[in-house]
């Protein structure tokens, strides 16, 4: 009797067994889905080398992009310590050098197994232009020694090159319309769109050695050479753009020390621009040592200058007005300066680098109107150099409190007078050194227009089903394997009386 009851108990559980199995099997089976994986990352790197300094922007963006774009964030900005790679044209190796300790914290930040895809770029803007320009050589012997460092990290080095003037512009056009979501943003549903009825902003940037202008106008562009074309997340854009070379603030500040040399026998220069009571002394081959300030006939390079500040606004700001050409516009087209093709201003603009750092200096990168902008520049041009030195010491030791004046006016003067800003526009024009977090610069706009032409990864697909589905199968087989072990139990230990 015990034997056919131990029988049936266990005939009992295995059937148990074989039912919760198979319902096990029909939940794991049914309503099966291929899913896809979240996408990868991938990461890219960009040395900006300007003419002042070197700068490494680390990015990330999804494998599988957004309608041919990439949606790139920056990761991390390491400024390389020293000058520009244009100031080692005597020691090119030190160029090369230079920039090994932000690729070292490079390396530790892309994870190792994505290191060998990561395209990286150097970029060179208007400091290498100008040296290009007075010694092509000593630019190769730099670009070979900077390729030769950055080959011997484990990343895709896709070469090192000048930016063309436009490129520059353009690239930082497409960087502050990114971050401020003009091309592209998440919505609600999750989804990245193209926001509607949103007008993209204009950019300018003001350099060591050039500045730019770039700007979607109202009509059409008249000039196809300052017209580029982008496709950017499906969408055509076409802007204008233009970058004058030696416009940038250092060089434009050489060029207005030179001009305020007026007797070349004589080797003192009065500069109204600097505050009263300053004087530095500077050799004849520092001030002539780029082509946007040519040497005069016959010019001892080792001849000492002494310059003396005057703090005299209105002549300063005359001077600074030489420096353009205003009437060089034919009578049926629209200009900047120098005869250089320029439709009317249109929408609103950021303006960044040296735009920026010194408005915000003087505390006018928070929309001041133009007449407090006109008043505080005055007002600062007037004071004495030893009251600003006690004012200000920081500026003071890092030696650029004496050009804050002159450039300050040269700004103001290339906003008003040459980009052709006035009363109604002005208040248009936002001063910023970031927007998202992110340092507005060429380099994020190069690697959005770089997307484009790196391949997508295809996204990695499981097999999955519905969560509800997959719980039951998973509790279903508990109860077999439960089941199961009570039946072993039985047979195992249960002696029949």
């Amino acid at each position: 009797m015990g034997s056919r009851r131990k029988a049936i108990a266990i005939g009992c559980l295995l059937a148990v067994v074989v039912l919760c199995g198979i319902a096990a099997l029909i939940l794991a089976v049914v309503d099966v889905k291929n899913v896809d994986l979240p996408p990868g990352t991938k990461y890219g790197m960009v040395f900006d080398a300007g003419s002042s300094h070197t700068t490494l922007y680390i990015y990330q963006w999804p494998a599988d992009k957004e309608n041919g774009t990439g949606i790139v964030s920056q990761v991390e900005a390491c400024s390389v310590q020293g000058p520009g790679i244009s100031s080692y044209a005597d020691d090119p190796a030190k160029a090369g050098a230079s920039l090994q300790p932000c690729l070292d914290k490079a390396m530790m930040i892309i994870p190792a197994a994505r290191q060998r895809e990561t395209p990286t770029y150097l970029g060179a803007t208007a400091g290498m232009r100008l040296l290009r320009e007075k010694n092509s050589t000593k630019a190769g012997q730099i670009f070979a020694e900077v390729s030769k460092t950055i080959q011997q990290y484990p990343v895709d080095f896709r070469g090192a090159r000048i930016l063309t003037g436009n490129e520059e512009g353009s690239f930082g056009w497409i960087t502050i319309n990114y971050l401020l979501e003009t091309l592209i943003k998440f919505s609600f549903a999750g989804e990245w769109i193209r926001p509607q009825a949103t007008e993209v902003v204009g950019a300018m940037d003001l350099g060591g050695a050039s500045t730019q202008i770039t700007f979607q106008p109202s009509g059409i562009i008249k000039d196809n050479s300052t017209e580029v074309l982008f496709r950017l997340y499906g969408t055509n854009y076409s802007v204008y753009t233009h970058s004058y070379l030696c416009y940038g603030q250092d060089q434009a500040l050489k060029m207005l020390l030179a001009a305020l040399r007026k007797d070349l026998t004589s080797q003192q220069i009065s500069h109204p621009c600097y505050p009263l009571g300053y004087q530095e002394n500077i050799t004849t081959a520092a001030l002539y040592d780029s082509p946007c300030v040519p040497a005069p006939a016959g010019h001892n390079p080792s001849q000492t200058l002494t310059v003396t500040g005057t703090g005299a606004p209105a002549e300063c700001r005359s001077a600074v007005q030489k420096l353009f050409n205003f009437t060089a516009c034919g009578a049926n087209r629209t200009c900047g300066f120098n005869g250089v093709y320029q439709p009317p201003v249109h929408g609103q603009f950021f303006a960044f680098s040296g735009f920026y750092y010194t408005f915000h200096f003087l505390n006018l990168s928070s929309g001041q109107p133009l007449n407090a902008i006109n008043a505080t520049i005055w007002d600062f041009c007037t004071r004495a150099w030893k009251e600003l030195e006690a004012s200000f010491p920081q500026e003071e030791r890092k030696g650029r409190l004496h050009n804050y004046c002159p450039a300050a006016f040269y700004i103001l003067t290339l906003l008003w007078e040459g980009y052709k800003f006035d009363t109604q526009t002005w208040s248009n024009i936002h001063f910023r050194q970031q927007a998202a977090n992110t340092d507005i610069g060429w380099a994020l706009g190069y690697v959005l227009n770089l997307t484009n032409m790196i391949p997508a990864e295809a996204l990695e697909q499981v097999k999955g089903q519905q969560a509800g589905l997959w719980a039951g199968a998973v509790l279903f087989i508990i109860l077999t394997i439960a089941v199961g072990l009570v039946a072993v139990l039985l047979q195992c230990f249960w002696s029949p009386t």
